[in-house]
């Protein structure tokens, strides 16, 4: 097959939709297949590859780490799309890039789906906090709606989030199809050295998230845990990996702990070698967000041995199996603070979690979720006529 998958986000930006799209490309090519991209581009450095059309951009005023494709741009390639001989467009965002892979699937004739990959809805009233949270929930769940029923079909990357959309109202046909991951590529890395580079001690328990540092993230909650596992755990150390609109708040409120020494924020990591080290520099992986769709850092830790503890909630309750390399928490400060201490302080289970994380990880294989995808694609193969639209 000849897909085209369309986002408003991709590398050189780090976050789970890129990923998403870039292990499912890397899948579908080595089943033989031609994936071509169709992404905004960036005012800093990043990969030149025949198959990725960059299409140019602006800043986004409220998310400075984003980027608004200019829609004219996109159209203009419709040409050269069309030499391409497609078999389908898949929309991956739903902002420029849904009105475009409508219009360029209609402009081909050939059918287009959507995943649905964020929960806006437990957001937008981060970056709109002067409006009302529930109009925004509102409009978040209107706005779902609309964009899934435009399409021929949409992909879920978990069980409740399939669930949710049909509470919204959507009566377009949902899959639920997860990205998985490539657990060997998580399988070694330079953990004693990712240390030394940030001086922490080779004895020192450390505690890792890597995450976007946004509001929604609830990083907070994991800064505040950790607050009350230095009482019982001084040696202790926990590294923030990420970027994001909360990063200088969480620091202030680090230093206000006192723990500015102890709290590692070291901003995005390459995902080939140094995001590697860095899981496998931790002692126990911590998670607090309650929107994911998915939650692929789970599996990633999970994949390089390291034991989880963590909140499951929306998405990650298809990812958690208490025992299977975590111990779910219920979210409460104290509960999360005892389990991850309790996992640090008892060699033989958080031996027997690792060994466990392992296994696991290995069951979400990226292989046979690309494999699923294809078949879903697959059921597509007559054109479709979709609705006229433009964007907002």
């Amino acid at each position: 097959m000849r897909i085209l998958m369309i986002s408003d986000v991709y590398f050189p930006r780090i976050n789970g939709v890129s990923t998403s799209i870039q292990t499912f490309k890397q899948e579908l090519e080595s089943l033989g297949h031609e994936v071509f991209l169709l992404v905004p581009d960036y005012p800093v450095p990043y990969s030149v590859e025949p198959s990725i059309f960059r299409i140019s951009s602006r800043g986004v005023v409220l998310d400075p780490e984003d980027r608004m494709m200019r829609y004219r741009k996109i159209i203009e390639k419709i040409p050269a799309l069309r030499d391409l001989a497609l078999d389908i467009v898949h929309i991956h965002t739903p902002f420029v890039a849904h009105y475009a892979g409508l219009r360029i699937a209609r402009e081909l004739g050939v059918s287009c789906v959507c995943t649905y990959h964020t929960l806006f809805e437990e957001y937008l009233y981060h970056y709109i906090p002067w409006l009302p949270r529930g109009f925004l929930r509102f409009c978040a769940r209107r706005f779902s709606v609309m964009q899934c029923n435009q399409v021929d079909g949409v992909i879920a990357p978990s069980s409740v989030i399939v669930r949710l959309l049909q509470e919204y109202g959507v009566e377009q046909s949902i899959v639920t199809l997860p990205t998985g991951i490539n657990a060997a590529h998580f399988a070694r890395g330079d953990g004693y050295g990712f240390r030394r580079r940030l001086g922490i001690s080779t004895s020192a328990k450390v505690l890792l998230n890597v995450s976007r540092v946004a509001f929604e993230k609830n990083i907070g909650l994991l800064i505040d845990m950790f607050a009350d596992l230095q009482r019982q755990q001084p040696d202790s150390h926990l590294v923030i990996a990420g970027e994001g609109p909360a990063r200088e708040t969480y620091m202030v409120r680090a230093k206000a702990l006192q723990l500015e020494h102890k709290i590692s924020f070291v901003g995005y990591l390459d995902r080939q070698s140094e995001l590697v080290d860095c899981y496998h520099a931790a002692d126990v992986f911590v998670f607090a967000s309650a929107t994911e769709t998915q939650g692929l850092v789970l599996l990633e830790a999970m994949a390089a041995g390291v034991p989880v503890v963590s909140v499951a909630a929306m998405g990650t309750k298809d990812v958690l199996v208490e025992g299977q390399g975590v111990n779910i928490t219920d979210g409460t400060l104290q509960d999360f603070s005892a389990k991850v201490l309790a996992l640090l302080n008892a060699t033989e289970r958080h031996a027997r979690l690792s060994v466990s994380a392992l296994h696991y990880a290995k069951t979400w294989d990226s292989h046979q979720c690309a494999q699923k995808l294809l078949a879903y694609y697959e059921e597509f193969s007559a054109p479709s006529a979709l609705p006229g639209e433009s964007p907002a």
